[in-house]
């Protein structure tokens, strides 16, 4: 661990926000600085999917100056020091790994997930606080979904079986058919759309794939394909505008293919 490194973040933080430092960061608090701080966490998720080393060594920079700006605003109001985060999450871990730490036996990965998520839902207890708490409103909507129907999962509230949410799944899209051939308001064909999407996540979920992931990754292809698309047709000095939806649903079979 490089101290010395960590101690001149810190001191440039420190700086930056200082009475000689920079103008716009001596403005920022912890909600200006949000959008900030989900944008590097998605940009250090997007090394990783890249597999760029040198764009992650980068990002998790970015990353760790974010959280050194946070705590030192956090500081300056006296609401907590570097000293104190450092405590909290040092017996967090400790706590929440006693089969490392402590006695405990736990033989598998999914014992310890286990473990943990039990943990969690007793501390959640002793604060009085429901499981849905603390479930971030900022992170993307499948994600949250995820979580959310993670935790109703622990409790006993679940589909027994991906089979049998993909059923929901079918329900929810003869309600969607039914409404797009009736006058009805946008507002119930969007709740009804809502409720598909949350279905088809709940399916997702019990097949053990991660619904994010799925997505971009979905998304990474369409990107792929489309642009093979733009390619071979300016192959050909033209224009998108300039091609038939026939022509450019040709090139996508053919960029299927390939």
């Amino acid at each position: 661990m490089e101290d010395k490194g960590f101690q001149k973040v810190w001191e440039l933080v420190k700086k930056l926000r200082g009475p000689q430092g920079c103008p716009w960061d001596k403005e920022q608090n912890h909600y200006t600085l949000l959008p900030y701080l989900i944008e590097e966490v998605y940009e250090v998720a997007n090394a990783v999917e890249k597999g760029d080393v040198e764009d992650l060594k980068e990002e998790l920079g970015d990353l760790l100056f974010m959280v050194f700006s946070y705590i030192s605003i956090a500081e300056e109001k006296n609401l907590f020091r570097l000293k104190e985060v450092i405590d909290v999450v040092m017996r967090k871990m400790v706590a929440r790994h006693p089969h490392v730490f402590g006695g405990k036996k736990l033989k598998t990965s999914q014992d310890v997930v286990n473990h943990w998520h039990k943990i969690k839902d007793e501390e959640r207890k002793k604060k009085k606080k429901s499981i849905m708490d603390n479930i971030p409103r900022n992170i993307s909507a499948l994600i949250r979904a995820k979580l959310v129907q993670e935790r109703a999962s622990r409790v006993g509230f679940d589909w027994k079986s991906a089979q049998d949410a993909f059923l929901k799944v079918k329900e929810e899209i003869k309600e969607i058919e039914q409404l797009l051939y009736k006058s009805q308001s946008q507002e119930k064909l969007q709740e009804e759309i809502g409720d598909l999407l949350f279905a088809v996540v709940n399916v997702i979920r019990l097949l053990n794939i991660d619904p994010e992931i799925t997505l971009r990754e979905t998304i990474e292809k369409f990107i792929q394909r489309f642009k093979y698309i733009e390619s071979k047709i300016t192959e050909q000095n033209k224009s998108l505008h300039e091609v038939t939806l026939d022509e450019m649903e040709s090139l996508w079979k053919e960029s299927k293919r390939i």
